[in-house]
C-alpha cells in the first residue's frame, strides 16, 4: 500500500512518538517536496526537525508532478499531496484539513488523517488508542470532541 502524507498527520504522529506505525501500516510512505519544506521550516517543532534530519529509510520524498490549477485554494503541501497521490495512484492520502480532504475526495482519492491512522493502528493492536488520544490532546492538534472520542471518527 502506498500512502502520501501531508504535513499535519506526520507532524502530530512524530510529536506523540507514534510515527513508526506508518511503515507498519503502509508499504511506502511518500511526501512531496512542499511537505518536506514545511517539516524542516524554522517554525516546525524541534522533534519534527530532528526526525527529518535522521531521515528514516521508510519515508521517501518525491518531487511533485504538475499541479492542477483548480487546487490553488489549498496550501502548497495539500496541492502537492493530492497531485502526487494521483500520479502514483496512492492507496490513500493523509490530510487533516477539511478543504484538502474534500478536494482529494473529489478527485477520487481515499483520504484519512491523523485520527484515522491512530484508529487503524489501534485496531491492529499497534497502539493504545486512549493513550494516543491523550497524548494528541497535549499538542496543538484540533478536532471536534466527538472525533477525539469516537473510534473511526478520523477516517
Amino acid at each position: 500500500m502506498i500512502v502520501v502524507s501531508d504535513t499535519s498527520p506526520l507532524n502530530y504522529l512524530i510529536l506523540i512518538e507514534l510515527q513508526d506505525v506508518l511503515p507498519t501500516l503502509f508499504d511506502q510512505v511518500l511526501i512531496p517536496e512542499a511537505v518536506r519544506r514545511e517539516l524542516e521550516s524554522p517554525a516546525a517543532p524541534e522533534p519534527v526537525k530532528r526526525f527529518l534530519v535522521a531521515s528514516p529509510t521508510w519515508l521517501e520524498v518525491r518531487p511533485s508532478p504538475e499541479i492542477d490549477g483548480a487546487l490553488q485554494h489549498l496550501d502548497s503541501g495539500e496541492r502537492e499531496v493530492i497531485s502526487l497521490g494521483l500520479a502514483v495512484r496512492a492507496d490513500s492520502v493523509l490530510l487533516d484539513e477539511r478543504k484538502g480532504r474534500a478536494a482529494a475526495r473529489a478527485r477520487g482519492l481515499r483520504v484519512s488523517g491523523t485520527l484515522g491512522v491512530l484508529d487503524v493502528a489501534s485496531r491492529r493492536g499497534l497502539v493504545n488508542i486512549a493513550d494516543a488520544l491523550a497524548r494528541l490532546k497535549q499538542t496543538s492538534f484540533r478536532a471536534s470532541p466527538k472525533l477525539m472520542t469516537q473510534p473511526g471518527g478520523g477516517t
